[in-house]
């Protein structure tokens, strides 16, 4: 009895050295551990999706076991998981950038099939594939993000609506019918910029200090530093919701500015459609945004910030299809035009505005065109405020 014991744990160990051949035993631990929460049929078709790929990516495989959600490790297809590693690692070999980006990042920032509780696809062939041709011959990782964040608009059609179906819709549910929350929109461009190689995760806050409702966005990761992005893009760590993430109250979480993170530490990522989901695991960033608001004002000149709105009429909901794109211009009471900008139209977030910065107080004209044509509307200006304007 035993010598067939010892027979017996032999096999066991050559069987499971073959499994994590070139895994790393703190990856290998957490596996293992996942995988006993699993009935042994899912654990034999795991362990096979591990062992059946080339020995450099099997590491890869075994981190997404280790921290994947319970419901992900029961239900989740392996040939999704296996195609998702697979083009991966294929993007990490072909683009330059992907060469550097440092293994754990790879695996917490690129690797995963998923960002928030969105519905689980394979996405990253169709992206890979879009996304290819337009990068191909880039050298740059700060250009591939900015082709990739200015073309892929135009590429998937998808605008800003809030009569979506859902927030967090897949990319495929987003396409399908060309509009998406502003998580929707984070989640199609933070799995673009995954399926090049380029690490990206979704940020935002639960609840805006101002009370003014959530907000999601995209970040990539270059260079060893983390950069704010949106699905419609300004420039790098440059947003209209800066002001507002760098106000974040640091003593109340639900004020905090988190972004996802796949391995989940502790902290979860909070979902406003999925309050009592904390399957997300989430990263607190608030000290970084608050950083940069602070340089952002010391950059800033002095001066009175003024928002301008722009609606249909006066008795329109104030919905993203009552708002209204439109040039204004500002001028002081010499004629000099001393601001300008375009208001938020109806594809734009709901919580994006015109905000410009008056020199002083004073008089000043604001120039814009009405259904009637241009009209101008002459304003004191002491302290800042908002503009409501009206295109009927």
């Amino acid at each position: 009895m035993s010598r067939l014991f010892i027979l017996f744990s032999v096999c066991l160990l050559v069987s499971c050295s073959g499994v994590y051949k070139q895994v790393s035993p703190s990856i290998k631990s957490k596996t293992v551990e996942s995988l006993s929460k699993v009935t042994p049929e899912r654990k034999k078709e795991l362990e096979a999706s591990i062992k059946n790929l080339p020995a450099s990516q099997r590491e890869g495989m075994a981190f997404l076991i280790a921290y994947m959600s319970k419901a992900d490790l029961d239900t989740l297809p392996a040939e999704l998981l296996t195609s998702n590693v697979k083009l991966a690692y294929k993007a990490r070999e072909t683009f330059p950038w992907a060469k550097e980006v440092p293994l754990p990042v790879f695996y917490n920032e690129v690797l995963p099939y998923a960002t928030m509780d969105e519905t689980r696809e394979d996405w990253r062939p169709a992206f890979y594939d879009m996304l290819y041709p337009l990068v191909k011959d880039l050298t740059d990782i700060h250009q591939a993000v900015d082709t990739i964040n200015k073309s892929l608009r135009g590429l998937v059609k998808v605008e800003y609506n809030t009569k979506r179906k859902k927030p967090n819709q897949s990319p495929s549910e987003s396409m399908k019918i060309s509009m998406a929350s502003c998580s929707g929109l984070s989640i199609l461009l933070t799995d673009a910029f995954r399926a090049a190689g380029i690490p990206s995760r979704v940020a935002g806050t639960p609840l805006w200090v101002s009370k003014e409702g959530n907000h999601n966005w995209s970040e990539v990761y270059i260079d060893g530093q983390w950069y704010f992005t949106e699905y419609y893009p300004d420039a790098l760590n440059k947003g209209w919701f800066l002001d507002r993430a760098g106000k974040a109250d640091k003593s109340n979480p639900i004020h905090w500015i988190y972004a996802t993170s796949y391995k989940h530490d502790g902290l979860a990522f909070p979902m406003v459609w999925a309050r009592r989901d904390s399957t997300v695991g989430g990263v607190d960033v608030t000290d970084r945004y608050i950083e940069l608001y602070q340089k952002q004002l010391v950059e800033k000149a002095k001066g009175i910030a003024v928002t301008i709105r722009m609606y249909k009429a006066e008795q329109c909901t104030l919905d993203s299809d009552g708002r209204v794109a439109e040039t204004i211009t500002i001028k002081n009471a010499k004629g000099d035009t001393v601001a300008s900008g375009k208001t938020a139209g109806p594809t734009d977030d709901m919580n994006l505005y015109l905000t410009v910065t008056l020199p002083e107080p004073g008089e000043y004209t604001i120039e814009y065109t009405t259904a009637k044509g241009l009209r101008k509307d002459v304003v004191e200006i002491k302290e800042p405020k908002e503009i409501r304007l009206y295109f009927n």
